[in-house]
């Protein structure tokens, strides 16, 4: 950690309550005295007297020095301040300020959570919220009508690829944790969409906050704003390493009782003897569970509270992770991580900001910016596991966001941020290593062949750049050009990502000048990877027969899907469901497979579709859990990921297989909901699930016309009276909608609605018990006489394409 400057005043200054004025320093040494009493600043009364009521009466300096830097003036900020010191509220007063002047705000934060969190603390202030996470390809316009919009950086890319119209009218683009830009994954999406709000709007204002930046200059520089950057915080951080019943800290030590065994356990039950909260950081999800048991075990909490929580989640949620949880929580502590489903998490965190539990466990999910603060932070492990790497540390920069959130304003004199030693010598190269050390410097992640696919498809699609040199120019306002003077290796790289692109039939050039095809600019509309796209129409193209599993096991094989992790014990299942249904695999064998694709991603994706054939036959989510050795937000996180997919494919079946449209359809249907194929015309009810679905149909009403024959009463005894009541109504007037249909339409309508009948020939029977069998029956396309056509055009295509994937295969 950098050391404070004391001569800097913006690391001196303490908050005070009530104060009238503060003298702050900026980051390039400018002095100057403002007002800090919110009474003077240019927002909306009711925003200051929200504030009032919230205790609220000044500034702190940083705030400070972002007002002196140009917040209310339209200027540019990075804003690079530690953990509670107050971004989001600099942030909310400009968003106020801007819609004061009848300007609209974009929120962009990196992860739902994060939505749902800054949508509720931004609700409720006197301005229209809105929040956009979902379809992305939907233009979302009704959410366009709020003054803040919160979005993740996928959902904003998606719109601006839509052209929504909206997008135009924004006047701030907030970028919260803007240095997930460096982000290998996600972080060349984030930069491309700062880089097109700001090319398509030059006068708009931008605003990054983050508390961990390596190089804060370059990426001011990149967005010509000021630059606030400061160590200060209104709640002290000590930093230490815990060895041998010792805290050691930079300036002095502290002891701590050793009770029990393990390091976590003695640092939690001190830091809960003084009345503080303690956040627990490990490298795996079987880590935070055996942390939580073992540290609940040592508190042995009598709370009323606890015991009230722990029985709300055993009601909500039955799987056995659910149940561990509870026995934990009853004890006082939890653990926290992605296996779990959102709403269990939901009731941790807020059990935890203002509830009964002392102590979370959890894997790094919490350190990504939800607002979780505790008086100490342990840090168990500093290495991670990484397939084909084995154990490697953790950056700098997850460390400080791990240590950045101890210390709660308000309720903690201080907070304390303690790596575990496990060595004499490994205190000292802790020290070096992680609280001395330097936050790594974050690089572009836009120059990446497998990103540019995406990228440069975009820009010809949406007729932003149509040619090479407009290409090029695009990329001239992105951070890659800001910190690579020499934009050579770029230009080579667009250039061969373009041919693939033709050679992909994605684009075509007409005299140097680029133009999306079909597929092409459906494929950018509906927000998937090129490679994702061209795999699923051509493994398509030369079918006659095609079943759920090959499906759903094809989406789960792209780039664009997120796939489980194989453990030793699946390997034997595996290897059975390769044997028994290699006709279904529509990309064959690991060896025969799609040339980008490697033995472990077609493995891996048969374990994800094996997950989701138990969801849509109606498995248990805890049975399936159990099965897999998985978390139910991990099947929850899976249905989500391959619902898009599935739309997707869905899109590109209509485009270029029309014969398998439906099937893919009903397929979608079932992913969304988790059913058979025969509860499908119940489903399509507002206000049935899969388990009122399912309760109807084993009564004997499996459609809506036997709802409607069986009448209210009886209706009303499976489902309860308001729903059948709401069921009665949408069946009365789909019946009157008929007939009047039946009356007035003309033989053109009537022909036309044979058609659409005769094209629903494609259906995929499942009438076994649920779980019974993975399998299900393929359905076969009758003969069109053009099977051996594309038969050949398919393996040409594919011999193109087995080039062209191998060079991205190795994309690093």
């Amino acid at each position: 950690m950098k050391p404070v400057d004391k001569k800097n005043n913006l690391s001196s200054f303490r908050y005070t309550q009530r104060c009238d004025c503060v003298s702050v320093r900026d980051s390039t040494g400018n002095k100057g005295v403002f007002e800090a009493s919110l009474d003077v600043l240019p927002i909306p009364q009711g925003l200051k007297d929200q504030y009032h009521a919230r205790g609220i009466e000044g500034l702190y300096p940083p705030q400070a020095a972002c007002i002196e830097e140009g917040l209310f003036d339209g200027r540019n900020l990075v804003i690079s301040i530690p953990t509670a010191s107050g971004k989001t509220l600099v942030a909310e007063m400009a968003m106020h300020h801007h819609i004061a002047s009848g300007g609209k705000c974009l929120y962009v934060v990196p992860l739902k959570a994060l939505a749902s969190e800054k949508y509720e603390d931004f609700s409720g202030k006197g301005v229209r919220v809105g929040i956009a996470t979902g379809d992305y390809d939907k233009k979302d316009e009704l959410i366009g009508r709020s003054d803040i919009v919160v979005a993740t950086s996928e959902k904003v890319d998606s719109l601006l690829r839509n052209h929504t119209s909206w997008i135009h009218r924004i006047t701030l683009l907030v970028v919260d944790e803007i240095h997930l830009i460096g982000d290998e994954s996600r972080g060349a999406t984030l930069e491309m969409v700062i880089t097109t709000m700001r090319n398509r709007n030059p006068d708009i204002q931008v605003i990054g906050l983050s508390a961990t930046i390596g190089n804060p200059k370059e990426l001011s520089d990149w967005l010509s704003a000021g630059l606030i950057e400061s160590d200060w915080r209104p709640v002290e951080l000590r930093e230490g390493v815990f060895f041998h019943g010792t805290i050691k800290f930079g300036d002095g030590v502290r002891r701590v009782q050793s009770v029990k065994k393990e390091p976590d356990t003695n640092l939690c039950l001190d830091t809960i003897s003084e009345g503080g909260k303690s956040l627990v950081f490990v490298s795996s999800r079987r880590n935070a569970e055996g942390a939580a048991k073992r540290i609940a075990a040592a508190l042995r909490l009598e709370d009323r509270d606890l015991l009230d929580l722990a029985e709300k989640i055993e009601h909500s949620d039955e799987s056995s992770v659910a149940k561990t949880l509870a026995i934990c929580i009853r004890g006082g502590a939890a653990f926290h991580h992605a296996g779990l489903s959102r709403d269990i998490r939901k009731l941790i965190e807020e059990g935890f900001r203002n509830g009964p539990i002392r102590v979370i466990a959890s894997t790094p999910t919490l350190a990504a910016g939800l607002n979780l603060p505790a008086r100490r932070v342990i840090i168990n492990s500093v290495h991670r596991f990484v397939p084909g790497e084995g154990q490697v540390p953790i950056p700098v920069l997850e460390y400080r966001q791990m240590a950045g959130r101890a210390g709660r304003p308000g309720l903690d004199p201080y907070g304390e941020a303690v790596l575990i030693g496990r060595s004499e010598a490994a205190v000292n190269e802790l020290f070096e290593e992680f609280i001395h050390a330097a936050t790594e410097e974050i690089d572009s992640q836009c120059a990446k062949r497998s990103n540019l696919l995406s990228r440069i498809l975009a820009l010809v699609a949406g007729k932003e750049a149509t040619d090479l040199d407009a290409i090029l120019q695009f990329f001239q306002g992105s951070f890659y050009a800001a910190r690579h003077a020499n934009l050579s290796h770029l230009s080579r790289i667009i250039t061969r990502v373009i041919q693939d692109l033709e050679e992909m039939e994605m684009i075509i050039d007409i005299w140097e000048r680029f133009q999306a095809t079909g597929l092409g600019e459906l494929t950018s509309k509906l927000y998937l990877d090129p490679r994702s796209a061209v795999m699923i129409a051509d493994c398509l193209k030369d079918r006659t027969e095609i079943t759920p599993f090959g499906i759903l096991h094809l989406l789960c094989a792209t780039p664009d899907m997120f796939r489980l992790y194989l453990r030793s014990a699946d390997y034997e299942l595996i290897e059975q469901v390769m044997q028994e249904q290699e006709e279904e695999f529509l990309i064959g064998r690991p060896e025969d497979a799609v040339p980008w694709l490697g033995y472990e991603e077609v493995v891996t994706a048969i374990k994800t579709a094996l997950v989701l054939m138990d969801w849509i036959n109606e498995v248990p989510v805890e049975m399936t859990a159990e099965r897999f050795s998985i978390g139910p937000g991990d099947i929850h996180g899976i249905i989500e990921g391959i619902g898009w997919l599935i739309h997707g494919a869905r899109e590109i079946c209509r485009y270029e297989v029309p014969e398998f449209s439906s099937f893919v359809g009903n397929l979608e249907i079932r992913v969304m909901h988790g059913v058979k194929e025969e509860l499908l015309p119940l489903i399509r009810l507002k206000g049935i699930g899969r388990v009122r679905a399912r309760s109807l149909f084993n009564n004997g009403y499996d459609t809506p016309a036997a709802i409607a024959d069986a009448g209210l009463e009886k209706i009303a005894r499976i489902i309860g009276q308001k729903t059948a009541e709401s069921v009665m109504e949408q069946v009365r007037a789909s019946r009157t909608k008929n007939q009047a249909g039946k009356k007035g339409g003309t033989e053109t309508q009537q022909g036309a609605g044979k058609k659409r009948k005769a094209q629903k020939i494609l259906k995929s029977g499942d009438d076994r018990k649920a779980g019974s069998d993975r399998r299900e029956p393929a359905v076969s396309v009758p003969g069109t006489g053009a099977e051996e056509v594309r038969e050949t055009n398919a393996k040409q295509k594919m011999g193109g394409q087995r080039e062209i994937m191998d060079f991205y295969k190795d994309d690093v």
